[in-house]
């Protein structure tokens, strides 16, 4: 059940907004080239020294699939959320060997499995090029114009980075324009499967249980990196702490939040709550529902479905808490005095009086977009290439659809200046690419042909069936007799073909007549036109946001942190519980705990254990500690991310946060907010004693 943001949670928001508190908050998803060292010192008396600073990014992971990790071993070893590697689990399992209901141990090397296209990503170095992309920007240029000019800047920073370095080159926009960094990655795209547990104990609870506290999940999966065919030899990596943190103890985390709108003006915000959150809960709630009635029909079926059905009920929940937020009267009054707090310091000096009207231009570029949102979202919707997971157009759900559009694009995209082409097949994004387009993960035809369904029935029933282009694209048919059509007669199944045809070019494309390209191009010129004119708007957002910034830097001081972009952030925090609904919620839980609500629940769904937990349950010490919950501040993409002592030890490892703090996204409170993590002392516990894995616990941290 989806639970309202309490009073408590609402007060803390006011009188950390009103500045009340006694001491500062452990607010802050903070850069590695900007950690709030002063916080730190004075607050805790611990200043991380560079080498600390260094040796945690570079142990910490990020997840091409849309997560965080961490490197535990010198031999490559990488531990994850199992919800991260879930993606994963699905791909390489089968029919006969599904690794994600079982589980899955590799006892020796040669049994690990590798992943069909997992990338991971290790953040290098980090260099401040905003000077540069901004003096392509020339006085007079239009919208189009100053978007063209940014990305060719952005395009030959990152290409000349990656030939210099061979390291995967990023231009990272921060502070919503404010400031521009260069993130050099290592990848390693040769990753292979070491460990899960059973999906019922790493979701133990089920939705039921999810974002909620106190809480019994074994939430890891556990990879290997590879280099030339062997373990990777890294240098840095996190020491193991088998002990886990203790209540009162500071914490930090390494990871990749997704996205926070928490520097959005108020205008933006009221157009996540009028317009994109219900549109987002509408097509989760509407995809929950036709991928639930498909899992029920047969075992293989959830088996099928059960990533996409996992990530779908996670992000209604998510989005139902933000909402809840965006709607409630007292936060929005905080968003709104913050807001206007600067807007009046801001008013008082001459120096940046003028920089008032930069609210005027996001507000009236918003309303630009919003024209073509329905065009933009139904047939083109991109996240950007270092985001999480690719987002299919609302009206076009399938894998093989993202495949022909990624192939008809290709033969578009390549001949053109690298420049001038979509990010995603700029030069510096190519290996991603092809690493995701080759992919031999198993395309399921019913799978592909119900998604696809409901999307153009979506589709048809928000544009109107008798819409031109929806009767282009419908061809006379049904959703379902089209969808039918394309799935089964395309030949993009097979991955050789879609190599054979991406390195062809225009004219392999053309003559292949695949329906699901020729799909693709029906839609392709005014989902084109549609994603022009929202990154000019975009464009125009990111210079009035620009300007703003450099204000708030004059007025309030550089030392503050931007919002989440999936790059890496520093959070810290204290390991403590809370108090909810007048009853102290313990920091804590332990292996007893975790009996003791199966039994409440007589050991049904979903809080029913795997049988080998009842058979291991008198080898196992009831007093190990098992979750805890940290007042650090994270949001979704943290899940995976390490929590290391002061010592830069292991001790822990987040997968979730408590339904308070679902606020995060727009406005920071740690008075009910928790992140959660599972213990090491579970993770090690449980390695040993029920999955007898001894082997894999000696390795970690050595």
């Amino acid at each position: 059940m989806v639970h309202p943001i309490s009073r408590c949670a609402l007060f803390a928001l006011i009188a950390i907004s009103a500045g009340l508190s006694s001491a500062p908050a452990d607010e802050g998803m903070w850069l590695f080239n900007n950690p709030p060292l002063k916080q730190f010192k004075e607050k805790y008396q611990f200043e991380p020294t560079p080498q600390w600073l260094e040796h945690l990014q570079k142990s910490s992971v990020r997840f091409n699939s849309g997560g965080s990790g961490s490197f535990v071993s010198a031999n490559g070893l990488v531990i994850t959320n199992h919800h991260v590697g879930l993606d994963t689990l699905q791909k390489i399992s089968s029919e006969k060997n599904n690794y994600v209901h079982d589980g899955f141990y590799a006892r020796t090397q040669a049994e690990e499995p590798r992943a069909t296209d997992l990338e991971l990503n290790v953040l290098m170095s980090i260099e401040d090029v905003t000077a540069r992309v901004n003096a392509a920007l020339k006085p007079g240029l239009s919208a189009d114009q100053s978007a063209a000019a940014r990305r060719n800047a952005i395009a030959a920073i990152e290409k000349e980075s990656k030939e210099k370095t061979g390291l995967r080159s990023d231009v990272v926009t921060l502070y919503q324009g404010g400031a521009y960094h260069l993130y050099r990655f290592k990848r390693y795209d040769d990753v292979r499967l070491v460990f899960a547990p059973e999906q019922q104990i790493a979701f133990y609870g089920g939705d039921p249980d999810n974002f909620e506290y106190p809480r019994f999940d074994l939430d890891i999966c556990i990879f290997r990196a590879y280099e030339n065919g062997q373990p990777a030899k890294v240098e840095h990596f996190l020491k193991w702490n088998a002990e886990g943190p203790k209540e009162g103890e500071l914490t930090f985390v390494s990871g990749h939040p997704g996205k926070t709108d928490r520097q959005l003006t108020t205008d933006e915000l009221a157009h996540m709550r009028d317009v994109e959150a219900p549109f987002l809960l509408n097509m989760f709630n509407r995809r929950e529902v036709f991928f639930t009635a498909f899992a029920a029909r047969s075992f293989e079926n959830a088996r099928r479905v059960r990533e996409d059905l996992f990530g779908i009920q996670n992000n209604r929940k998510r989005y139902d808490g933000y909402l809840a937020a965006l709607l409630d009267p007292e936060i929005d009054r905080s968003l709104k005095a913050g807001e206007q707090k600067l807007r009046d310091a801001m008013t008082k000096d001459a120096k940046w009086k003028g920089t008032l009207a930069a609210y005027d231009r996001i507000k009236k570029a918003q309303e630009e977009t919003a024209k073509i949102l329905p065009v933009y979202n139904y047939y083109e919707t991109f996240r950007g290439v270092a985001t999480a997971t690719y987002r299919a157009p609302r009206g076009f759900y399938s894998t093989l659809f993202k495949y022909g559009r990624r192939i008809l694009r290709t033969g578009d995209e390549r001949p053109k200046p690298n420049g001038e082409r979509f990010p995603e097949f700029r030069d510096s994004n190519r290996e991603s690419l092809e690493l995701d387009l080759f992919s031999t993960e198993p395309v399921h035809e019913d799978v592909e042909q119900i998604t696809l369904t409901d999307s153009l029935t979506d589709l048809a029933s928000r544009f109107g069936y008798g819409d031109p282009l929806v009767q282009k694209v419908l061809a006379g048919k049904s959703p379902a007799a089209r969808a039918r059509e394309v799935v089964t007669m395309t030949k993009l199944k097979d991955p050789a073909v879609r190599k054979q045809l991406y390195e062809g070019g225009v004219a392999a494309v053309t003559t292949a007549r695949d329906p699901m390209i020729e799909l693709a191009r029906i839609v392709d010129a005014p989902a084109r036109a549609a994603r022009k004119v929202f990154e000019a708007q975009e464009e125009t957002k990111q210079q009035a946001y620009g300007d703003i910034a450099k204000a708030r830097f004059a007025i309030e001081g550089t030392s503050s942190y931007p919002d989440a972009t999936f790059t890496l952030r520093l959070s810290y925090g204290v390991v403590r519980g809370y108090e909810e609904d007048g009853k102290q919620i313990p920091a804590l839980t332990n292996f007893a705990g975790l009996y003791q609500r199966s039994a409440e629940h007589k050991n049904e769904p979903p809080f029913d254990l795997p049988q080998r937990w009842i058979d291991k349950k008198s080898a196992l010490n009831p007093e190990t500690k098992y979750d805890f919950v940290s007042d650090a501040d994270i949001i979704g993409g943290n899940s995976g991310s390490p929590v290391v002592n002061k010592a830069n030890e292991f001790v822990g490892i987040i997968f979730d946060g408590n339904i308070q703090s679902l606020v995060l996204d727009c406005i920071f409170s740690d008075k009910q907010a928790r992140a959660v993590s599972v213990d090491s002392a579970a993770i090690t516990e449980a390695l040993r004693k029920v999955y007898d894995a001894n082997a894999l616990v000696d390795e970690l941290g050595k």
